[in-house]
């Protein structure tokens, strides 16, 4: 049976397809961090994409860290005044 001519291109695609879901999971990965680092950075979130930050409040609800929410309300709240 003959070689299959768009062989090399499906490699070629998947290995794409496999780079860029890597590069999402990195981006993710490193955008979770810094949220869960800086209070500042999230009130950016927060006036920015204030969907994102809640699913990172959701995400670390689910994991069982309550409080995050409440804590950057009153800390946001006590700069404003």
């Amino acid at each position: 049976m003959p070689p299959n001519p768009l062989a090399p291109l499906a490699k070629k695609l998947m290995k794409g397809v496999i780079a860029l879901e890597l590069l999402g999971v990195l981006g993710v990965y490193g955008l979770f961090h810094k949220m869960n680092d800086s209070q500042d950075f999230r009130n950016t979130m927060n006036r920015r994409l204030p969907s994102i930050l809640e699913v990172y409040y959701q995400s670390n609800e689910w994991a069982g860290v309550y409080g995050l929410r409440e804590k950057d309300h009153e800390a946001w709240s006590a700069k404003r005044d």
